[in-house]
């Protein structure tokens, strides 16, 4: 990598966002510090840079500031890797990029119920846990701020049950898959990994509740946590694995019953706030190239009425995940018009069709480290 100095991460040991980073920081052999938002140079340098109290946040050894995990990784994909997180065969991209909007989107309400709704219970770890990482003036703020989010997150009385259920079949079926692969798509980690492990480390793989279930349930899923987590590839299990994606842009057979959960996760939400996005659009009719959001540290634009597993809940609809999502509309667009249908054939036949925003005249680009809508495109 370039530059004899480390690179900066500034994040936290609890923050979601910031373990999809360091994860693969690590994994790639990144020289790199962390340090926490707490230090001064964070107020004094970087958030007058980013615009928003947001993590993680990289800086370079010149100077450069980069903020959110996609365009961190990004960073360091351009310059080459040893392991690349993108495959580079569509079907495999797509279904990578779904499974990343899955994990550090759609968990969001696993993750943020398991550490708040038993707040009492992890009180010690978790108020540790924020005071290292902010310090003792700021905690007890974010601390409420975090639990406040429960509700916008489609956490409420009639979810929760359905929530851990969803959780604890999530961990029988990776486990099943971990037994054969030692990550999501093969012998390295893609952006699907990178993707689930935001909250698979952070809050599912730390915080004393949910860590507990894991550890007793699935311990194979617990190893591959650890795996993320260690430099470069942890394998030392899976004799003989190939460090490569599986072959033939086709799909380990044990991660079909993962792609059919996170389907029946993520839908209808996912669908309802696509909808509630394309009319806020076509009534508001944003310039090109302004904000997504009237102020940078929002990051929903309304609410929508939709369901989870059948309950009843209500949601905030954030144009970030359009950001996200657009990229496995991209890797269809560049497909010949056989080439796209049969691809959008197979990601139907997997359920997971609708997940990809494919017939809009606008998207999410980001300038500056903020998020802004572009339009005719």
């Amino acid at each position: 990598m370039a530059g004899t100095l480390p690179y900066t991460l500034y994040g936290a040991s609890h923050s979601l966002y910031t373990g999809k980073a360091r994860c693969y920081l690590r994994n790639q052999g990144i020289d790199y510090v962390e340090v926490p938002t707490s230090h001064p140079d964070f107020a004094a340098r970087i958030l007058p840079q980013i615009g928003r109290g947001i993590i993680p946040v990289l800086e370079t050894p010149d100077g450069v500031v980069i903020q959110d995990t996609i365009d961190i990784i990004d960073f360091f994909e351009a310059q080459g890797v040893p392991y690349p997180a993108y495959p580079t065969t569509p079907l495999q991209s797509v279904v990578a990029v779904i499974i990343e909007y899955f994990g550090s989107q759609a968990m969001l309400k696993h993750a943020m119920h398991y550490r708040w709704s038993y707040r009492d219970e992890q009180e010690a770890f978790l108020r540790h846990a924020f005071v290292s990482g902010s310090g003792e003036a700021m905690a007890e703020k974010i601390m409420g701020r975090m639990n406040s989010y429960l509700p916008r997150l489609g956490v409420n009385e009639q979810s929760v049950a359905l929530i851990e259920q969803s959780f604890e079949r999530l961990l029988d079926l990776l486990e099943a898959h971990f037994a054969v692969v030692p990550y999501l798509l093969g012998g390295h980690p893609s952006i699907a990994d990178y993707g689930l492990i935001g909250p698979m480390f952070a809050h599912l793989g730390r915080d004393p509740m949910p860590l507990g279930i894991m550890q007793r349930r699935a311990p194979r899923v617990h190893r591959w946590v650890e795996r993320m987590t260690a430099p470069g590839l942890d394998v030392v299990e899976y004799a003989g694995c190939s460090a490569d994606f599986w072959p033939n842009d086709e799909l380990p057979p044990t991660l079909l019953p993962v792609l059919a959960h996170i389907s029946a996760d993520i839908f209808p939400e996912l669908t309802d706030k696509l909808a509630y996005l394309d009319q806020w659009v076509a009534s508001q009719q944003p310039a090109d190239g302004t904000p997504v959001t009237d102020k940078p540290q929002n990051r929903h634009i309304g609410m929508v009425n939709t369901q989870f597993r059948g309950a009843e809940i209500e949601v905030g609809v954030e144009p970030y995940l359009l950001f996200l999502l657009q990229r496995a509309t991209d890797v269809v667009r560049a497909q010949s018009d056989t080439a796209a249908s049969a691809l959008t054939k197979q990601l139907d036949e997997l359920g997971l069709g609708a997940a990809v925003p494919l017939g809009r005249d606008y998207r999410v680009e980001r300038i500056n480290n903020l998020e802004v809508w572009r339009r005719d495109v």
